[in-house]
């Protein structure tokens, strides 16, 4: 079943000479774990704005097409509405982040919804669980780090209880230490929460293994959309600038020069060095 669903999307801001997003169609279904990637200025963040909302209700501009979102026109329902089953986690975590204590940061979009006190506990110490920060509770969220604060973030996020969980780029600041933190946090939403995940990143050594659907965006239109091996093994995802997996294009080299070849592309070290180590001992 397909919780996200464009159809000819198309939308120009205010003053712009071109589309940031140019007749755009795809869907997601409920579940899946989806990397949205391609180069800087493709219209990976504006997708997101329209995924809760923030475009056409916060951002102008012309909307043209059509784009549901758990059934829900994005045009016809509020920003605060569409909140409730679309979470945001933005690229800097400080954006998000203001109350005294971690605990009243995740718990301030509950206390916005009118959640009663009791449950409301319930799902605060829950997300602070899930997202591995319950010993930070009380610490100020300008005292942590920056994966601290992502995660502080996502927590926020977890709690509402969305049923889809958009990510732009919440790794950029962080170390790849930070970014496997972050990375493991999302993918255990998605597969212990059937929560559907829809991430912006650029790292995809860190995060392919976590996907089961690939959408490469260039210049406003979706150049490739499909399963992770088949999009990260394409010749047109690699000349996009597109960082795949180091593991994949080290299977490339190979598989060019006759060295080595399989019907499953790698696209983690892991993977990669099974593969070597079976055609070793062939």
């Amino acid at each position: 079943m397909a919780i996200v669903k464009a159809q000819s999307l198309t939308y120009t801001y205010p003053n712009a000479e071109k589309p940031a997003l140019d007749d755009v169609s795809f869907e997601i279904q409920k579940g899946e774990f989806v990397i949205l990637t391609g180069p800087s200025g493709c219209g990976k963040t504006s997708l997101c704005r329209c995924l809760n909302g923030l475009i056409p209700h916060f951002y102008q501009g012309e909307l043209k097409g059509k784009i549901l979102v758990n059934k829900y026109n994005i045009v016809d329902h509020p920003i605060h509405e569409l909140a409730k089953h679309v979470g945001l986690v933005f690229q800097n975590p400080e954006n998000q982040l203001f109350a005294l204590s971690v605990e009243k940061d995740v718990a301030f979009g509950l206390e916005n919804l009118g959640i009663p006190r009791k449950e409301m506990i319930e799902r605060v110490d829950c997300a602070l669980k899930t997202a591995g920060i319950e010993d930070l509770a009380e610490r100020a969220p300008h005292e942590l780090s920056g994966g601290q604060q992502q995660r502080v973030a996502i927590a926020s996020i977890i709690a509402m209880n969305p049923e889809i969980l958009v990510l732009d780029e919440p790794t950029s600041f962080l170390d790849p230490l930070g970014a496997k933190r972050i990375f493991k946090v999302i993918g255990k939403l998605n597969e212990s929460m059937d929560m559907t995940v829809i991430l912006v990143e650029h790292r995809l050594d860190l995060a392919a293994k976590y996907a089961d659907h690939v959408i490469v965006m260039d210049k406003g239109k979706i150049a490739l959309d499909g399963k992770p091996r088949k999009v990260l093994n394409s010749d047109e995802t690699r000349m996009l600038g597109v960082g795949i997996p180091k593991a994949t294009r080290l299977y490339q080299l190979l598989d060019e020069e006759k060295a080595l070849h399989s019907r499953q592309v790698p696209v983690t070290a892991d993977e990669m060095g099974k593969l070597v180590r079976g055609a070793l001992r062939a």
